[in-house]
């Protein structure tokens, strides 16, 4: 999942992106809200955590903007202000969902895979290939019934792949979705990734290269 998280307050954005990441999500932070519009015309996200209270471009605008775009992008509005009127206003505005500060990172994560699933083609609770099965909301992966040891981008990756439902994923695509944007389109990060959770998954193999096209399960 690519999540932008859109929060002046730096040691929070910066928080809110480490934890994000723990979780396996591909995350870029913007402080205000003319870099946050600038980086929605470059990257298709799938979910903006928004706090409305941004300088330069108020986050009230940043989200009439994305909204009046007719994006996918699902937006989750944050704010001190934590009244119903300031909800209702918040929702009236586009948002798709409103959450006060402070808040528990739990539910930040619980509510934003929330969003996530909606800009998806509905997927089944678990997602399953023969002996394999990832439950995307307990963030575990087994085969043959054993609990496979894959660490975030790992297990971002193989779900990606698992929610394709045998389509093609070129690497490019991996890259784009996957991780965010300090990573470096010419590494090899992603054969790289692909090799080891291969390793991981063991025999028979259930990842297939499909030449200059990209992978598939």
């Amino acid at each position: 999942m690519r999540v932008l998280v859109v929060e002046d307050h730096v040691r929070l954005a910066d928080s809110v992106a480490r934890v994000l990441r723990r979780e396996g999500m591909a995350v870029d932070v913007e402080y205000d809200g003319g870099a946050a519009l600038d980086r929605t015309v470059e990257v298709d996200y799938d979910v903006v955590v928004l706090d409305r209270d941004l300088p330069g471009v108020h986050g009230d605008e940043v989200c009439r903007r994305l909204m009046g775009e007719s994006s996918r992008t699902r937006v989750l509005m944050l704010t001190a202000a934590g009244t119903i009127a300031d909800r209702v206003e918040g929702l009236t505005l586009g948002a798709d969902d409103y959450l006060p500060k402070p808040f528990a990172y739990p539910e930040l994560v619980a509510r934003i895979r929330a969003l996530g699933r909606r800009t998806q083609t509905a997927l089944p609770p678990v997602l399953t290939r023969g002996d394999l099965a990832l439950d995307p909301a307990q963030r575990v992966a087994t085969r043959h019934g054993a609990r496979l040891p894959l660490n975030p981008k790992e297990l971002a990756v193989l779900e990606y792949l698992l929610a394709a439902q045998g389509r093609v994923v070129s690497a490019e695509e991996l890259l784009d979705r996957v991780w965010d944007s300090e990573a470096d389109p010419f590494t090899t990060t992603v054969k790289a990734t692909m090799n080891r959770l291969r390793a991981k998954l063991g025999e028979p193999p259930v990842i297939e290269t499909v030449p200059r096209a990209g992978y598939r399960i």
